[in-house]
């Protein structure tokens, strides 16, 4: 998901210059042979596609890569960068071209937005607008929303009775040992994470009852029970129906929203504005039941994201 971390830019760096594949060989797209028309304008132009490290992110970053082969482009796989703030990065200082990221990050995390915006073409033509200063374009944004949530133990919400996040807020102020929660680190410091949501939902819960884990562990440590019975999550993983989770309505509608959308570097949207109309069917087709799919078969069953990739792509007739 979303996720914002800082790290070094030699960190970044190295990882750039690592390669970030995930296989030997990326599965190609057969220029042509699907609706992706090819751009003569593009043929053999080498564009770098980022993306972040986790599997919704691994899946729509091969989905970029495949779309641009299909295009005619030649594009360059450096995906699966760890973080936010570095992808971020590397797409403002031109080590990469594009990556997918979410408009509720761009608003709050790298714009430093606080108004609340529910509506999500409004908040997309908003980041557009003034993400655009930095030299950044957003393109096609997809109907599935990727935001945070919390899930719980199912065996836990029943006993307690928990279903929305007030509830889950009313535990943590009174019991807060039966409210233990374990959480990715960004989820543990974002103003969009759990500082955020104490204080809009008015709870505090203690550091004895916060506990920080890799974001893949937080989804088998809720359903095991043993750690913890609540955590954050991201609402499209397919580890949430996987684990038996109960994902908590979040009735103050705090989480912002995290439409997926095409990022790229200004300079190039404007070489080859073609492109957008290339993605924009594309995104339309991601909405929420198609990614928590494509996700699933990454997170549970262990699916290459180049694999799942090329098949649904080649299941909507995108490229064949």
């Amino acid at each position: 998901m979303r996720g914002l971390s800082i790290v070094a830019a030699v960190v970044s760096l190295a990882v750039l210059a690592a390669g970030c594949t995930l296989a030997d060989e990326p599965t190609k797209a057969e220029a042509g042979a699907g609706s992706i028309e090819k751009i003569a304008a593009l043929d053999g132009v080498k564009i770098t596609v980022g993306s972040k490290e986790f599997d919704e992110q691994l899946v729509l970053g091969q989905i970029a890569i495949l779309v641009l082969q299909a295009a005619g482009a030649d594009p360059v796989d450096q995906t699966n960068i760890t973080g936010t703030d570095a992808v971020r990065r590397s797409l403002t200082t031109g080590q990469i071209d594009l990556y997918w990221e979410y408009t509720g990050t761009g608003w709050v995390s790298f714009l430093k937005q606080t108004e609340r915006v529910t509506d999500p073409e409004q908040l997309f033509d908003k980041v557009k607008t003034l993400d655009a200063e930095n030299g950044v374009t957003w393109w096609a944004r997809a109907p599935g929303n990727d935001t945070y949530a919390i899930a719980a133990n199912r065996e836990a919400a029943e006993e307690h009775g928990i279903k929305t996040i007030s509830d889950y807020a009313e535990l943590a102020n009174s019991n807060p040992e039966a409210a233990s929660t374990c959480m990715g680190p960004e989820f543990n410091s974002r103003d969009d994470g759990l500082p955020g949501l104490g204080a809009m939902y008015g709870f505090t819960l203690p550091d004895a009852q916060r506990h920080e884990v890799n974001d893949a562990v937080v989804y088998t440590e809720i359903g095991s029970g043993k750690t913890c019975d609540f955590g954050s999550v991201a609402s499209t993983d397919g580890r949430i129906p996987a684990q038996n989770l109960v994902v908590l309505e979040d009735d103050k509608s705090f989480f912002p929203i995290y439409n997926p959308a095409i990022t790229i570097r200004t300079e190039l949207a404007t070489k080859y504005p073609a492109l957008e109309d290339v993605f924009t069917p594309v995104a339309e087709a991601l909405d929420d039941k198609t990614l928590l799919a494509l996700n699933e078969q990454v997170s549970v069953d262990g699916t290459a994201p180049e694999k799942v990739a090329a098949d649904w792509l080649r299941d909507k007739g995108f490229i064949g």
